[in-house]
């Protein structure tokens, strides 16, 4: 055995390593190598663990590393190698893990890498791989991790996925698969990872998604995906992440979405969903991260949404949505970004949403909001981006730096000291301020006067004495 990873080796790899006919493991992995990967090491015939990865090969992978026939573990990942899979890797029956992601390496994956029967992890991401994916990849059913993202794919997804019972991780978004992918995949038990997003995929969601118990992350965004959202998903209880956005998908949000407790994010922009919120979003406790912009969703933004107390980004926007701004909204004091524009919301902007005090980011825009913005907005510090423009909105803007610098045009009635704002006169200014005013324990001994003198006026009237008018009370 030959341990010097993490090393700060640098230079080539000495090619008298092949003369090592007895090493079982080399490990050079970590260090700063160059140059090309020597023929020499296909000599190592009993060699079982081959570490390169994490350096600065270039060149290309030797047709010899194909007489490495005890090899179970070929890592030669992230360094800079370029040309194509040699065909001769396919002889090699007992390797189990292959990786080959983060190179230069182009071309397609040849036929005979489905005879590598014992193959449980696969990574070829992030290369300039072109062709079809190898079809029968998952022959015996071993494969676990299969991961080919960020390349130039094409044709339909493997047809082997479909039985292969036995994978954990399925990421090949970013390529440009084309297939239906309705019926390409089945129920698998210990499945946690698919990523198929950046495709050319259509056809249906799979109701089968439901019946993976342990499946964390579903995403197949930005496709061309059609149907609605099949309810059997929310069996998969344990889904963390669900990404489903820029597809066109139609219909309604299932209610059963509210047992997917363990949700943290979800991504639904960017389709033809309608109707109402349900209103069992409320159990959705854990989550974190809610878009459900560029849809047809209606009604009113259900005031449950203030229960979700972990949100941090929210975006409602391109929506249907009437009716007030929730004030339940305030509750949200994790909140960092909230876009509600683009709706047809009225009413006043809600003053406890001044309680979001880690909100950065809010955009109101086109919508039919009136009034007055609450001052209570003077104290969120933490605003550096604001859009209020094309609303009803009057008055003064907040004393609060983030409204310098904010979009707020087609809002007629609102006036400070920004550019493109008429200034406030004291009217105005009284105006914003008066709801205190009448509150304010400084104003109750006047109106006591008033009243006291209401009643001398009464009592004077006795005695002979000129009448006061109450204009002239007002004015004392």
């Amino acid at each position: 055995m030959m341990y010097l990873f993490t090393n700060q080796l640098s230079g080539s790899v000495p090619s008298e390593l092949g003369n090592l006919k007895s090493l079982v493991e080399l490990c050079i992995d970590e260090n700063s190598l160059s140059g090309s990967i020597p023929t020499s090491l296909g000599d190592l015939t009993n060699l079982t663990v081959l570490y390169l990865f994490e350096n600065k090969l270039s060149g290309v992978i030797p047709k010899e590393i194909g007489n490495l026939k005890s090899i179970v573990e070929l890592v030669l990942s992230q360094n800079q190698l370029n040309g194509s899979i040699p065909t001769s890797l396919g002889d090699l029956s007992n390797l189990e893990k292959l990786y080959l992601r983060d190179n230069q390496l182009s071309g397609s994956i040849p036929q005979e890498m489905e005879n590598l029967l014992k193959l449980t992890v696969l990574q070829l991401d992030t290369n300039n791989f072109s062709g079809y994916l190898p079809q029968n990849i998952c022959r015996r059913g071993s494969l676990q991790n299969f991961t080919a993202y960020n390349n130039h794919f094409i044709g339909p997804i493997p047809k082997s996925l479909k039985t292969c019972k036995s994978l954990v991780k399925v990421s090949l978004e970013g390529n440009q698969l084309t297939d239906n992918i309705s019926e390409d995949f089945g129920a698998y038990p210990n499945l946690r990872f698919v990523d198929l997003s950046d495709n050319n995929l259509h056809g249906e969601i799979s109701h089968l998604w439901g019946q993976c118990p342990q499946l964390a992350t579903l995403k197949i965004a930005r496709n061309k995906l059609t149907g609605s959202i099949p309810p059997e998903i929310s069996h998969a209880t344990q889904i963390h992440k669900l990404d489903l956005s820029s597809n066109s998908l139609v219909g309604v949000i299932p209610k059963d979405f509210g047992r997917l407790t363990s949700l943290v994010e979800l991504k639904l922009t960017g389709n033809q969903l309608w109707g109402p919120i349900p209103s069992e979003f409320g159990s959705l406790t854990d989550i974190e991260y809610l878009d459900l912009s560029t849809n047809k969703f209606s009604e009113s933004i259900p005031s449950i949404f203030g229960d979700l107390l972990n949100l941090h980004y929210l975006n409602l926007s391109n929506n249907k949505f009437s009716q007030e701004i929730p004030f339940q909204l305030g509750k949200l004091v994790h909140m960092s970004q909230l876009d509600l524009s683009h709706n047809s919301l009225e009413g006043r902007i809600p003053s406890e949403m001044s309680s979001m005090q880690s909100l950065e980011k809010l955009n109101v825009s086109h919508n039919n909001l009136t009034g007055l913005i609450p001052t209570t907005f003077d104290g969120m510090h933490g605003l550096n981006d604001i859009d209020i423009s094309y609303n009803q909105l009057q008055g003064p803007i907040p004393n609060n730096k983030a409204f310098q610098n904010a979009r707020m045009e087609g809002n007629n009635g609102l006036c400070g000291n920004v550019g493109g704002l008429k200034p406030c006169n004291h009217s105005v200014e009284h105006k914003r301020t008066s709801k205190k005013a009448h509150s304010h324990p400084q104003s109750r001994p006047t109106m006591l006067m008033v009243s006291q003198m209401l009643s001398f006026q009464t009592a004077s009237s006795y005695r002979g004495l000129d009448d006061i008018t109450l204009e002239q009370l007002i004015t004392i």
